[in-house]
């Protein structure tokens, strides 16, 4: 393995990790309150249309990363938008 794909893996990573501290808070504490939906809504477009970017170029890595990525900001931004009881529902359902 190559120094260039090495650092590629370690941005997937660092990319993909990323969102899960926040989702986890908020399957604990069910608080989105200061979170933007518009910037979870952006940011869910923008990993959609990465990982068909990636489909399109049978790129491996960009499918996996945005992939997982798509998943946790789309649970991200769906907590942020749901009310207060589908939070409670949904994060007792992921405990």
């Amino acid at each position: 393995m190559n120094w260039i794909t090495v650092i590629g893996f370690g941005a997937a990573l660092c990319s993909t990790v990323s969102f899960m501290p926040q989702a986890w808070r908020i399957v604990k504490t069910r608080d989105t309150s200061s979170l933007s939906a518009p910037m979870y809504a952006i940011n869910t477009i923008g990993f959609l249309l990465w990982l068909i970017y990636g489909g399109m170029l049978g790129q491996w890595p960009l499918i996996l990363t945005n992939g997982i990525c798509l998943v946790l900001a789309a649970f991200i931004l769906t907590m942020t938008l749901a009310s207060s009881k589908q939070k409670a529902k949904i994060a007792d359902a992921l405990k």
